[in-house]
């Protein structure tokens, strides 16, 4: 799999060859679903393409912009069928994970959650996973979809965009993002290697909420 100055990863290539910006949007709903996939390389790709006339620009954006939606409806869905209780049940049992630091976690969520899903739309990784807290708080729908398109739209717009202005030069882009990508995930890194040494300082137990079956309970 190699990227050059006229062509990125084989498997993108041939699936925009072969289905034009439908193509751009199905490797951008696989890379919400498998945040590892590269969209700082996927979407100025894209925009490349797009300036060598190989796609239409504004089809490019809608079909990537559709791509995104799609990948977090489903990552929505995955919390949604996994609800709170099994969620809290699986959690639970991780090691340094307290029934009580799920708790404030989910009522932060519940506070902030349309800011979290409209603002995580254009953080590395978290693009993809901010998806699954608000499946389990059962988000409602039409919010959800207003925030994941805005979002999706103002991200992927930057860079096909920028592909697009930079032509053969587009990996340019990559190169920044991938820096950008780095800060946030060390950042995270940072952020979860705080979490266990606070953990392993002062250990606790937390308390199960008995609310019994999963309630369909919309953040606003």
């Amino acid at each position: 799999m190699t990227t050059g100055a006229a062509t990125g990863p084989q498997w993108i290539n041939d699936l925009m060859d072969a289905l034009g910006a439908p193509g751009a949007g199905i490797a951008i709903a696989l890379e919400n679903l498998f945040p590892p996939l590269p969209s700082e390389v996927i979407l100025p790709f894209a925009g490349f393409a797009a300036a060598s006339g190989r796609m239409d620009l504004l089809a490019v954006l809608i079909w990537t912009t559709a791509g995104s939606v799609i990948g977090a409806l489903a990552l929505y869905g995955v919390g949604a069928l996994l609800g709170r209780d099994r969620t809290v049940a699986i959690a639970g049992k991780l090691p340094l994970v307290k029934v009580s630091d799920i708790e404030k976690t989910e009522a932060w969520f519940l506070r902030h959650g349309t800011k979290a899903v409209f603002f995580g739309r254009m953080i590395p990784v978290f693009r993809s996973l901010i998806s699954v807290p608000a499946g389990v708080e059962r988000m409602r729908m039409p919010v959800f979809l207003a925030l994941t398109t805005l979002g999706s739209a103002i991200w992927n717009t930057l860079f096909v965009l920028a592909g697009y202005a930079l032509g053969d030069n587009w990996t340019k882009v990559t190169d920044i993002v991938s820096a950008y990508s780095k800060v946030v995930l060390a950042g995270a890194l940072l952020a979860v290697l705080a979490f266990v040494a606070v953990r392993l300082l002062r250990p606790g137990g937390g308390r199960r909420r008995r609310d019994g079956a999963d309630e369909e309970r919309p953040v606003r």
